[in-house]
């Protein structure tokens, strides 16, 4: 590390102030900045000295992601190897190597165009290089199916980062989550991509490894979600890609088509239960959600005039990215409440639109994205009247306590 910090301050003149390349001075700073902890501290003033900084707190949430990015890849592989029929002849590392080679391109293509529109944007502005991105960037394909062309998650992410990021000024400013928008623009530019049908197997051969054939006779690439969407009837049995029953363990493990992070529950409870241990998530925001789309459930398993309302909570809890959106979309400090008070109303709410969503509208089986997009603009409307409340009270009770003769008989 000494060596490195040694050729950063060797390099730091060039792109300082009056050096060859100081009209890149952001990008370097960047850079040094996510590699090493500011030195520069207060000399007077009340201040709080922390190394403790967003680029610090974006790496834990990273870490947080961890588990759903390595499942999510060894899943691709299973649901490939499914699909073709070879699955009984393919190790575990097998199946985790094709995911991995089919899911990393699309965190590259997510890095490079956010990245890049942030750096020009950097140096329009003339400002700090934003490090929002570290985050988004990761969530972007854990949110996407396996399939999509990259240049559809390129062209997706461009839009979300200008319009959705940039031009409300950048990291801290956006109204609406980044990577949600990103998600949105392809489910309504291109939904045939969306749909929940094929599009979320692949059956491609990436680098020489896989094969490119068809899925065996009897394959359905449709996920559970698109399953119970056009289910008739009064019961819905939703079954796995060779049609065999699926039990509620499948759906928590995560064993199923889906987008690439999130279907296992399992793993996004461990990066959930990471983000609270280390402080950095609301466990009021997730309990909430959780608690918001586990009563309206119950509502609709009691009152069952079709197949989707009559699947048990437990599962519904456990289908699409009710889960993740939960624990890695709905805490974003950004765009959700920050009142103690405001996080249980945001987050209930969000999980009773998320399922009145998924199980009201045929047309779109999911509803998670659209309940957070549709609460991040009320998230601050519901601070501002919880602290309106809370003013109101306090006047009220020094209005009183400045006048006892009110609160008080008269003897």
């Amino acid at each position: 590390m000494k060596a490195l910090r040694n050729f950063l301050d060797k390099l730091k003149p060039t792109f300082s102030e009056g050096g060859k390349l100081s009209a890149l001075h952001s990008v370097y700073e960047g850079f040094e900045a996510f590699l090493f902890v500011s030195n520069q501290t207060s000399k007077s003033g009340v201040h709080i000295h922390d190394s403790i900084d967003s680029k610090r707190v974006m790496f834990w949430v990273i870490l947080a992601l961890v588990p759903a990015l390595l499942f999510g890849m060894y899943n691709t592989g299973y649901q490939h190897y499914l699909a073709i029929g070879l699955l009984e002849q393919t190790s575990f590392w097998q199946a985790f190597g094709w995911g991995a080679l089919a899911v990393l391109p699309y965190l590259v293509v997510s890095y490079l165009v956010g990245l890049g529109i942030e750096f020009i944007a950097a140096q329009i502005k003339k400002e700090e290089i934003q490090e929002g991105f570290l985050v988004t960037g990761i969530l972007i394909p854990l949110i996407l199916p396996i399939g999509i062309p990259l240049w559809m998650v390129a062209v997706a992410t461009a839009f979300s980062v200008i319009f959705a990021k940039e031009v409300f000024g950048g990291t801290g400013y956006n109204i609406f989550n980044v990577a949600l928008i990103t998600r949105a623009f392809l489910f309504f530019a291109y939904p045939t991509k969306m749909s929940g049908d094929s599009v979320w197997i692949s059956l491609n051969e990436y680098f020489g490894f896989g094969k490119t054939v068809p899925a065996v006779d009897g394959f359905s690439g449709a996920t559970p979600m698109g399953q119970a969407a056009i289910a008739t009837g009064d019961s819905l049995q939703l079954t796995s890609p060779l049609g065999d029953p699926l039990s509620w363990w499948d759906m928590f493990l995560g064993l199923i088509p889906g987008s690439i992070g999130e279907t296992s529950t399992l793993a996004i409870l461990l990066g959930g239960a990471f983000l609270i241990a280390t402080g950095v998530a609301s466990w009021k925001i997730i309990l909430s959600v959780f608690a918001g789309g586990a009563a309206t459930i119950f509502v609709f398993n009691t009152f069952a005039v079709n197949a989707y309302m009559a699947v048990p909570v437990w599962e519904q809890l456990c289908l699409g990215g009710f889960a993740f959106g939960a624990v890695f979309m709905a805490t974003d400090p950004v765009t959700s409440s920050r009142t103690e008070t405001g996080k249980w109303i945001y987050g209930f709410l969000i999980g009773v639109l998320a399922m009145i969503l998924r199980v009201l509208n045929p047309a779109y089986p999911e509803g998670m994205m659209l309940a957070i997009l549709f609460m991040n603009i009320f998230a601050k409307l519901i601070d501002y009247y919880v602290v309106q409340h809370n003013i109101n009270k306090r006047l009220k009770r020094a209005t009183l306590s400045s006048n006892p003769a009110k609160t008080t008989p008269h003897e």
